[in-house]
């Protein structure tokens, strides 16, 4: 009850502020969403989510959105309320997670990401981050942001964020929405290996209240268990593909 009750009240208190190519809704105290498009072929208009956790007068982004101009608008945005961009995190090396990385970067603020993900966007003959991130669990902010690599799935590289002052999880593109059919872009992915690692999320953190996708709407942990059994049937039917 106390997880609906909550949930209800996200949903019906957002504010929000917005132009033609980027969105910025508050999700709960000191955390806003931000949502990106950028036309891809052949879905047309896509949308990508990434946060903004505010700590004390810092935000650290989560994700950059598509472009480095939607970036530069976050990035003043985030100056307008009167914050420092402090750092920002990479979840995985495609362009709506990584995008925004040159402008940042150029803006002398942190980007975070791991060794994976820096040698796939150094194989891609783009920007690298100017940190990495050392471990598979990582405290940015102690107490406010931590970094979780639980195994390939969406791409070999993709982490999680866990908020466990509000128990909400950024699952980025390693989580696919209610509304998925299907896993969407797999061509990084690694789909035998993804409902393992979607375990490991859930089991790391029980009390998982709040998740964010990628793309589409916010949910709760059966984005996770949904994920997980899409990527069971893809890799059940290559199977009965491969027998007959």
């Amino acid at each position: 009850m106390r997880f609906i009750i909550t949930f209800l009240l996200l949903i019906s208190g957002t504010a929000s502020a917005s132009d033609e190519q980027l969105k910025i809704t508050k999700l709960a105290d000191n955390l806003y969403q931000h949502i990106s498009y950028k036309n891809i072929k052949p879905w047309g208009m896509v949308g990508a989510s990434g946060l903004i956790v505010v700590d004390g007068k810092n935000a650290h982004i989560i994700d950059t959105p598509w472009t480095q101009e939607e970036t530069e608008k976050l990035i003043n945005w985030i100056r307008s309320k009167g914050l420092i961009a402090k750092s920002s995190i990479v979840t995985h090396f495609h362009e709506d997670a990584s995008g925004g990385i040159p402008f940042l970067n150029k803006s002398k603020i942190k980007t975070y990401a791991t060794s994976q993900t820096n040698n796939l966007l150094n194989l891609k003959h783009r920007e690298q981050s100017s940190n990495e991130i050392p471990s598979t669990t990582f405290e940015l902010v102690k107490g406010t942001i931590e970094i979780y690599y639980p195994g390939p799935g969406h791409t070999e590289d993709n982490i999680v964020v866990w908020l466990p002052k509000s128990n909400i999880l950024f699952g980025g593109c390693f989580v696919k929405s209610m509304n998925s059919k299907n896993l969407g872009n797999t061509e990084d992915a690694s789909i035998n290996k993804w409902p393992a690692s979607i375990q490991k999320v859930i089991n790391k953190y029980p009390n998982i209240e709040i998740v964010v996708p990628g793309h589409g709407k916010v949910g709760d942990i059966n984005l996770l268990k949904h994920t997980a059994k899409l990527a069971l049937g893809v890799a059940s039917n290559k199977l009965l593909k491969q027998g007959s």
